[in-house]
């Protein structure tokens, strides 16, 4: 029976809606599969980026190191050269990783901890036996096909064994390319294979094959030519684009094989090749090594090469490096295709005023905030404060006045930064709040700026709110490391933030009106005053934004918000600083600068609130008892809370509790100590609670002033301090993880229970992020908010 018209409109309409709204690994996140997609690789998927996905057996099995490393690296660099990006797929300790960090290229190419193959057989069993892994074409295809990636780029694809027709020696390559719909570029199959009977065989399976080239000749591996054909041939990337394009709109769930030529400078070699590769295989069948599965290709390979003294290592480097260009390419143009079917749906439905893809896809230099502001709903948290590139320098071995090999690394910095992408990260997993969080903050008109914009964009974060300030330098700080990781110097050029007027502020704030409006310390005291008071009349402030939070950043920088707390001590019996969240230098240096230079502790407003919490000697008693206490009850060898009141913390944030409501102190490894007065009217379940010392908690209820004073500790989560690899964003990333809690319940303080999933979350945020060589962890995407939170888990990271 033919089928109507309407029929075929609502078949079509099915395939559009199954392919635009394949979500990136759901299989993976329903059933909480052990699987880590790189942030970087999400983000490419999220927003329709092309991604070329790269096995890794290649890296532990196929190439001696360190050749395989430096294969690794310009594979991945030449599918950035098309503007793809590049997902290796492998296993660390029984974790799949989709796309792989530099130290795990390293860990897998280095052998360190044997890693095995891994073809669809050996999955569960490596990951539950916590294995590494090098994935062949067939596992990595698996993968590929549960990420929604769309190509796959490699050396040389499995198939028939020669003698196949009686060993039934067939390689689970080629039954995979039938259950995942992933084009895979190759440069045909291995030449140590039955390239006619493999092509027969994918033939019967009904995989398209497609010869690359001019010529419907089907290449094998080391030569451009076997002496069989392909039924079909491209001769361009966006012909094959088109291919695997179609298979998705008909919902066709098989792959295609486009089979690359080797490049023709290799073509001469490749005869030679060929017969080492006849005797190796003459060799293995009379030494028994043909009958020993899956290590006959890598005995085979390495015999090849130890034949032909290296010649064929350099072809075989050669072929999989052109494969990733082709691949590259391939992945951009059928991404300009998905494209293209989104604007088509996008004319279908009726479109919201504040378009997402528009606003991702708008190309900013050092943007302006008032001329792209309309492109981008509104933001819920405000962050205003520094963004700068870090360069940090260590050096191989200690020496003086001269140059000398190093390492260098640049990475995005800037406490206002950080706290934005963690903020960004924890949220990035919520379609509601995936554009939340917004950084206002100035850069320079150089190529530092750029940088800063280019990486900001990247990691998926919006650019509407860094502002290009014309005549002045970007902020940048550079660090010298000696030979052991210690501080030897270093260049801070900070001046921009604190030069900065902020006055392009106000008018973001009249905009977005959002609920948090988050302060940097490296502002100056000037610009922090005159947006807090002098601009605008507080209440006016009150109207804009619901909370303000204040990060100190350092002990220096830790009181330019009082200033505006002094402006403000006699107009308003509110706070204007809701939130801050020094740590315990700050803590005191707040302290003392608040109690001496500014005097604010003489006003009549200080005086009032502190009586008004009424603390008895009663408070005191139980806050001694709470000094007894162990700082955790997991971590040996930390003491006790003696340190709350013998140093005076408690005190001396209790006294700090009229400029600010809620006091988030952090004490490292000593946890995190929450000192805050809330209005009985709002805290109705810090009514019914009572001191309790076990539960780390003091409570303090006046009923004649209708408030309650709250002390809560929480201790640290298990750290080993030799997981520790950076320590410069861990308080920003506590801070920014914390914010995420406070937008997804903004009642997150009013109830000792979500308090302690908050600063659960957050303290789980730091971890991640000690454990990171990046300013913020891209895996802070995997916290469980608005969920009951859980420890860290230091294994799945």
């Amino acid at each position: 029976m033919l089928a109507t018209s309407t029929t075929l409109g609502r078949l079509r309409q099915v395939n559009r809606r199954r392919f635009l709204t394949s979500s990136v690994l759901s299989l993976e996140r329903t059933n909480a599969a052990p699987v880590d997609i790189h942030p970087e690789v999400e983000d490419a998927l999220a927003h329709n980026k092309p991604v070329v996905a790269l096995e890794s057996t290649i890296i532990t099995h196929g190439m001696p190191y360190p050749t395989s490393m430096d294969m690794a690296r310009s594979v991945e660099n030449i599918v950035r050269s098309t503007g793809s990006i590049p997902a290796t797929i492998g296993i660390i300790g029984g974790r799949v990783k989709i796309g792989l960090e530099p130290h795990e290229l390293e860990r897998l190419a280095r052998r360190t901890v044997k890693p095995v193959k891994i073809s669809r057989r050996d999955i569960g069993a490596a990951i539950v036996s916590k294995r590494d892994g090098g994935t062949t074409c067939s596992s990595t295809l698996i993968f590929a096909a549960l990420a929604g990636i769309k190509v796959f780029a490699t050396g040389g694809l499995g198939g028939v064994h020669r003698g196949g027709e009686n060993s039934m020696d067939v390689s689970a390559d080629l039954h995979e390319l039938t259950r995942c719909p992933v084009g895979l570029v190759s440069a045909g199959v291995k030449s140590i294979l039955d390239i006619g009977r493999t092509l027969e065989y994918l033939e019967t399976l009904g995989v398209p094959v497609v010869s690359y080239a001019e010529t419907k000749d089907f290449p094998a591996f080391y030569t451009r030519q076997s002496g069989h054909q392909a039924p079909w041939n491209v001769t361009d990337p966006a012909q094959a684009a088109r291919i695997l394009y179609t298979h998705w709109q008909l919902g066709l769930t098989n792959g295609a094989l486009f089979a690359v030529p080797i490049p023709e400078k290799y073509e001469a070699a490749g005869a030679s090749i060929q017969k080492a590769v006849e005797l190796a295989i003459r060799e293995s069948e009379e030494s028994g090594i043909s009958k020993c599965g899956k290590e006959v290709t890598p005995w085979l390979l390495n015999r090849v090469g130890e034949l032909t003294k290296g010649r064929s290592l350099e072809s075989n480097v050669a072929l999989i490096q052109n494969t990733a260009l082709v691949g590259g390419q391939i992945a951009v143009e059928f991404a300009k295709l998905a494209e293209g079917e989104r604007d088509h749906q996008k004319q279908l439905v009726p479109s919201h005023p504040v378009d997402r893809v528009t606003a991702r896809s708008t190309k900013l230099s050092c943007p302006d905030w008032n001329a792209t502001s309309v492109q981008k709903k509104k933001a819920s948290i405000m962050v205003v404060g520094c963004a700068a590139v870090d360069i940090t320098a260590k050096v191989e071995q200690d020496s003086l006045k001269t140059t000398h090999p190093g390492k260098l690394s640049l990475t995005l910095g800037g406490v206002g930064r950080n706290i934005a992408e963690a903020t960004h990260r924890v949220l990035s997993v919520s379609e509601e709040h995936s554009d939340a969080v917004l950084l206002l903050a100035p850069v320079g008109d150089d190529v530092f700026g750029k940088l800063i914009v280019d990486l900001t964009r990247s990691a998926g974060m919006r650019t509407d709110g860094l502002l290009s300030v014309p005549g002045l330098r970007s902020a940048v700080c550079n660090l010298l490391l000696d030979a052991q990781g210690g501080l030897q110097s270093g260049v801070a050029d900070m001046d921009l933030p604190q030069k900065w007027a902020g006055k392009e502020v106000l008018s973001a704030l009249q905009d977005h009106r959002p609920r948090f409006l988050v302060l940097d310390g490296n502002l100056s005291a000037e610009a922090i005053t005159a947006l807090l008071v002098r601009t605008v009349h507080v209440c006016e402030v009150n109207a804009l934004i619901h909370s303000a939070y204040s990060e100190p950043t350092s002990v220096v920088k830790s009181t330019r918000i009082f200033p505006a707390v002094a402006a403000n001590i006699g107009h308003s019996l509110q706070s204007v600083i809701s939130y801050a969240s020094p740590n315990l230098l700050e803590l005191r240096h707040m302290y003392e600068e608040a109690r001496n230079t500014f005097d604010l502790m003489s006003h009549d407003r200080w005086w009032r609130v502190v009586d008004s919490f009424a603390l008895e000697f009663r408070f005191r008693t139980e806050l001694d008892l709470l000094a007894k206490k162990a700082v955790s009850e997991e971590i040996v060898d930390l003491g006790s809370l003696a340190f709350l009141v013998d140093q005076g913390i408690v005190q001396m944030a209790i006294n700090l509790l009229p400029f600010f409501q809620h006091l988030v102190v952090k004490c490292g490894e000593l946890g995190v100590v929450v000192v805050m007065r809330l209005r009985n009217a709002d805290a109705n379940a810090w009514l019914t609670e009572r001191n309790d010392p076990q539960g780390r908690r003091v409570v303090a209820h006046s009923q004649a002033s209708a408030l309650t004073v709250v002390v809560q500790h929480f201790p640290p989560l298990p750290t080993p301090r030799s997981m520790s690899v950076n320590t410069t964003g861990a308080g920003d990333s506590l801070v920014g993880a914390l914010l995420a809690m406070l937008i997804q319940n903004p009642n997150a303080f009013l109830d000792p229970g979500t308090l302690k999933n908050a600063i659960d979350v957050a303290q789980e945020a730091a971890v991640m992020t000690l454990q990171s060589s990046h300013a913020v962890s891209p895996f802070l995407s995997s916290l469980p908010v608005g969920l009951t939170s859980k420890k860290a888990s230091l294994s799945a990271m």
